[in-house]
């Protein structure tokens, strides 16, 4: 064969090899048909003006450090953090009145004696709309969307100088503020909390008694939408930012996990199928099917990692308590912009501005959250107890299951995916109908296994990876 030709045919090899290599390295994520027509209506009513005068109006309460103003004299200046939690409760409050009563707005507020941050003891205080589900049984199950509205600027302790926080958590707050307003006007079986939190500068202070109080009052919250940092920073001259990113940070490891939990997760391989695993696939499964990137231009991007390395957020108080929990963070944070003092130094500004957040970003981030929350929500509850049976050595897998609790499904899923793979895939779904126990003919020693409960409007619930069963 003459070189030329040789080489021509050479290439072409190589190219259907690495072709299908990647194929068989990145699976296709899972695209869902079964678009609910009210969830897409709630995603298109997100208004970026509506996210841009919150943002705009939390900026310019001066100061909202946790130790800042909250006496009545500085609430009615509209100046410190006791203004701003008084304007967040107005409107939680505005938002029930228009959906006719149907949000409960609840403060959570304790002292937080001097520590790492506090010199003195501290009134701090949760603002929080509870959206009660619909059906009795399943309006036992929670999931909450928080930001943080206290801010802070050079100094952790300085609550004199400007400290307008619009991205560093303005934005996290309009998220959550925005997710009310909407989701309030439909109705759906589980329960929403839309919260905004405070002391996340001084040490995750607010979300963390939060937190505690939640787990002692056994609220089953099944997942937390943390939003930390999703102004979408467009400093200008940048190039280096992508809009069409934002970055969902999720713990492997459980936080909360115990050690023969741990011991069992190390023989079983599970680093990386935990809880708040699941809720980050979820996000991503919604996204393909709400925002498909081809129309929208946005999505998420999976970090395996608890946070921004070595860093942290109010998730993780949630994450703490054993409860599924993941963060929403902009692609490329700028720190000129980030606890810093409004100032201009060496041609550079500094500050934490309004002017440097993309209210269309933000947008889109809220349209995710909602997309994610109405879908969680709608789901039936994830089934419950799933075993993968080990009493017998076999090359097939034996699943068992109880039943969806709350009687909303129809339907079971299994889920499998290599080893190596990051995400389920739609080539590895198999419907066992309404069933609770499933064979597989495949390997439990080569894939993961999960299992998820599915209605007749072909809404899906979080994946459950099974435990063993001797």
């Amino acid at each position: 064969m003459p070189a030329r030709k040789w080489t021509v045919v050479k290439a072409a090899a190589l190219l259907l090899c690495g072709a299908a290599a990647a194929q068989a390295q990145t699976a296709p994520p899972m695209r869902g048909r079964d678009v609910d027509p009210q969830i897409a209506a709630a995603v298109r009513k997100v208004s970026a003006a509506q996210i841009e005068a919150n943002i705009r109006k939390l900026a310019g309460f001066h100061n909202r450090n946790t130790l800042s103003a909250a006496d009545p004299a500085s609430i009615a200046q509209w100046r410190g953090i006791g203004a701003a939690r008084e304007w967040i409760q107005s409107e939680f409050e505005r938002y029930s009145r228009a959906c006719g009563g149907c949000l409960e707005v609840k403060t959570d507020s304790f002292v937080q004696e001097p520590a790492d941050r506090i010199p003195n003891a501290t009134e701090i205080v949760n603002v929080y709309a509870i959206f009660p589900g619909t059906d009795p049984e399943n309006a036992k199950r929670i999931y909450v969307v928080t930001g943080h509205y206290d801010s802070r600027n050079s100094d952790t302790l300085n609550i004199e100088d400007e400290a307008p926080g619009a991205n560093d958590d303005a934005s996290g707050v309009a998220v959550s503020l925005e997710c009310a307003r909407v989701l309030s006007r439909y109705k759906f079986p589980a329960t929403l909390i839309f919260m905004a939190v405070a002391g996340e500068e001084q040490g995750l202070n607010g979300s963390k008694h939060f937190a505690k109080w939640a787990k002692s009052q056994g609220m089953n919250i099944e997942g937390v939408l943390n939003n930390d940092i999703v102004g979408g920073n467009k400093t200008p001259g940048d190039s280096t930012q992508d809009s069409s990113i934002v970055r969902v940070f999720s713990e492997g490891v459980p936080t909360a996990a115990t050690e023969p939990e741990l011991r069992l997760l190390r023989a079983l391989g599970g680093e990386n199928d935990s809880p708040s695993r699941q809720l980050a696939r979820y996000v991503r499964e919604v996204a393909e099917k709400y925002l498909p990137p081809r129309s929208v231009g946005f999505g998420p991007k999976l970090v395996f990692r608890r946070d921004r390395y070595l860093r942290g957020g109010d998730h993780i108080s949630f994450n703490e308590q054993g409860y599924a929990a993941v963060r929403f963070t902009e692609y490329r944070e700028d720190y000129n912009h980030q606890h810093q003092n409004v100032r201009t130094e060496g041609g550079i500004e500094y500050g934490d501005l309004p002017k440097f957040v993309d209210f269309q970003y933000v947008a889109n981030v809220a349209r995710l959250n909602a997309a994610t929350l109405a879908s969680l929500a709608s789901a039936p509850a994830p089934p419950a107890k799933v075993k993968l049976l080990t009493k017998q050595l076999e090359n097939d897998t034996t699943l068992a299951w109880e039943a969806s609790p709350g009687g909303l499904a129809t339907g079971y899923e299994v889920l499998s995916r290599p080893t190596t793979e990051a995400e389920w895939s739609i080539l590895n779904v198999e419907n066992v109908g309404d069933a609770t126990t499933a064979k597989i003919k495949r390997s439990k020693d080569n894939v993961i296994f999960a299992v998820r409960a599915v209605d007749k409007k072909g809404h899906k619930s979080l994946a459950v990876v099974p435990s063993p069963e001797r």
